[in-house]
This record gives structure tokens, sequence and C-alpha cells, in this order.
């Protein structure tokens, strides 16, 4: 079975497409600046090498209409027609309350998505122009929703509602719904193959760490807490994104400033997090480049960026009773030694023993913990493209 999995942005659309019988990638790309001056499709071909065809792209339905014709090209083509593509999933942001798992995309599916519209109002817009797109071309072929609310469904009511009147809850849905789900619940799985241990009595913590990052609290299997909240903005420092902020900062900020809603969202969302602090970039390896230099805001930011994740842990280790193993995931958590070292330093009164050698890995499996650490601490490369694939190929066998 293929399966062809899309994630569409407001101005960009990934693709990977699985044979799902080997579970290989046999083509991948991406398209960007849709409806933008110089947009273009990047792939890459099955020997490694990156191809970029350029095209004006002015809508959705342009750019996936081009990524199929891509795929059954003579040139750069996987696949012969279109009819090997037996089913796609979507990545799709925002699923509020209603969608706990992953369906298949009727009517009344997407009617209930695009309630959610409110709560995620750049992205579920974007998710579902792709669903059009493929609907438009190709009619009659299964379309599966895999939504990144999904995983954290399990909450329950105290941790997820926030200390505001429970009306406006009752009114508007103002809850924490959390995010990077697909993510959170790949790793959650792929931890316990690795480690060859049972999901059942399991206290997990994983943290998503990249431009945008997130932690969860796991226990059996299921997800009991997360960073992340109404939307992305809450929690850890981010690359833009402020993270934890006190309300009243927010409305003193505006007052001062003169800030509409619109203006705030923009600074908290777009221009604070490690950029904001370090005044260099929201790139940790340029974050990092520039720490090593000696730049005082930079380390302070790095200082900042470390401390939020370790204080989560920390709390999501009493939340869950102990904790039996730490997992990094995400661009930054697979790939920067100097970040998982910094958030676990200090945490060896709970157990936590990390391998200076062992920790040297970069986007590989890995246990970086030493032999005798009472906590594992483990990398795992996260692979959200392969758990969408494996849902809709599951959904669409039923």
């Amino acid at each position: 079975m293929k399966i062809l999995v899309l994630n569409c942005g407001s101005s960009s659309i990934k693709y990977k497409l699985f044979d799902m019988d080997s579970k290989e990638v046999i083509a991948q790309g991406g398209i960007e600046k849709i409806g933008l001056k110089g947009s273009f499709l990047k792939l890459t071909l099955p020997n490694g090498e990156k191809k970029v065809l350029e095209k004006d792209i002015p809508e959705h339905t342009v750019g996936v209409e081009f990524i199929l014709n891509t795929l059954v090209s003579p040139e750069y083509g996987a696949i012969k027609s279109l009819d090997e593509i037996n089913a796609v999933g979507h990545r799709m942001v925002h699923g509020g309350e209603r969608f706990s798992k992953s369906v298949l995309l009727d009517k009344e599916v997407l009617e209930a998505f695009v309630a959610c519209n409110d709560l995620a109002p750049l992205h579920n817009p974007a998710n579902l122009k792709g669903v059009n797109a493929i609907s438009a071309i190709l009619p009659t072929i299964p379309q599966v929703g895999v939504f990144d609310t999904a995983f954290h469904q399990t909450m329950p009511d105290y941790a997820y509602l926030y200390a505001v009147p429970y009306e406006l809850y009752e009114k508007y849905g103002v809850r924490r719904y959390g995010f990077h789900g697909t993510s959170h619940r790949y790793v959650s799985q792929r931890v316990c193959e690795y480690l060859g241990i049972k999901a059942e009595g399991l206290k997990l913590i994983t943290c998503h760490i990249g431009n945008g990052g997130s932690i969860a609290a796991i226990k059996d299997g299921k997800c009991i807490d997360t960073t992340m909240g109404l939307t992305p903005l809450e929690g850890l420092m981010m690359g833009t994104r402020s993270g934890d902020i006190d309300a009243g900062a927010v409305t003193f900020i505006m007052d001062k400033e003169g800030l509409t809603t619109t203006g705030v969202s923009n600074l908290l969302n777009k221009k604070s997090g490690v950029l904001g602090i370090s005044g260099v970039s929201s790139d940790m390896r340029e974050l990092e480049a520039a720490v090593a230099e000696g730049n005082p805001k930079a380390i302070l930011a790095e200082n900042m960026y470390f401390y939020r994740i370790k204080k989560y842990i920390g709390a999501y280790a009493a939340a869950l009773g102990g904790v039996d193993v730490i997992l990094f995931t995400g661009g930054v958590g697979e790939n920067q030694a100097s970040c998982r070292a910094g958030v676990c330093e200090g945490l060896e009164f709970m157990g936590v023993k990390i391998d200076a050698e062992k920790n040297k890995v970069r986007g590989e499996e890995a246990i970086i913990s030493t032999d005798d650490s009472k906590v594992k601490v483990v990398v795992i490369p996260t692979d959200e493209e392969l758990l969408i694939a494996s849902d809709t190929m599951a959904v669409v066998s039923k």
C-alpha cells in the first residue's frame, strides 16, 4: 500500500510518499512561498540529491497538482500512475475536543474541523486547503486526518482547565489542548520498542525541542499533561515564542506600547523567545555559535532556554510520581548535545546521570545516560510522517 502524507501550511506544503509494505519513503519534498514570487518545489532524489523546480504557485490546489505531477514525471517520478496512491494522510493541527484519534475525512468531520478554526486561525484553514486540493484532483481517493491535539485528549480536567470562569470553557472551549501530539505519540511508542519495555507502568517525559517546543508527561502510554495550551504559545521558551508569561505583564505591555491584540500576538509569537532575548537569531545553531563567542545576551538566552525545560521536567516528575525515562526529540533535542547536557545538569538528585561520550550522538536513537543512572535518558528521532502514514493505512483498511 502506498500512502501520501501532506502537511499543509499557509504558504507551504511538505509531502512524503510511503511504500507501507516496507515503510520506506519513496519520494519526499516540499513547496515553499505559495502565493508569493519565487515559489518552488524542492525534492529529494533517491540518491539523496536535492533538486529545486521553480514554478508560479498561486494557491494550494496548483501546489498539490504540481506535487502529484512530479510524483509521476518521467524524470523525477517515484510511481508510474496516481492510481498507485491508495490514500492520503493529512497533518491536521487543531481538532479541539472532538477528535481523540485519526479519522476518515468526510463531510461531517470536515465541518467539525472548520468549527475549530478560531482555535488555530493560521493552521487549520491551511490544512483544509490541502484536503480540498486532493478532493478536486483525486475525488475518489480516501483521505485521513491525523490531529496534533488528539494525543493530549487523555489529560484529566484538572490538568487541562485554566483557573478562569468555567463558563469561558463552556462557551468558547478555553482550555489547554497541547500540540506536537503526533510527535509525542510516535516517540512514546518507539522508545518502548527501542528499550524493550511495556508502556503499562512506565513514567515517561517526552521533550520535543525545536524552534517550537513542548514537553509531555506520559503515564501508561497516555498523556496526563503537556506544556502547550489553548495555542502553541504557552509553556517552554521557543525560537520566537515567549512561552509562559504573566498575563498581567501582557496587558501592561499592551498599555505601554499601545498594542492591539494582533500587535501583542505578533510580539509574543514572532519577536520573543530566543530571538527576543539574544537579538541574534531564533536558530539554536546560530545561538550556540554566539555563545561560543561569549555574547552575553546569547548566553542569557541559552540559560533561560535550558532552565525552562529543566523546570518542566521537574514539575512533570512530580505529576507522574517519579520518572523512569526522559526522552529528547525534535530538531534541537535530537541534534544538540549541549542542550541535553544543560537540561540534565542539576537533575542528579532525581537519579539522572548523563554520559558525556554517549551524549555526542546526533539524529540517532541512543541511550545517553550512564549505566548506573536510575533514570534512562534517551534520544529518539521523531517520525511524524510515518505515524500519519501508519494511521492512514489503519483507518482505510478497516
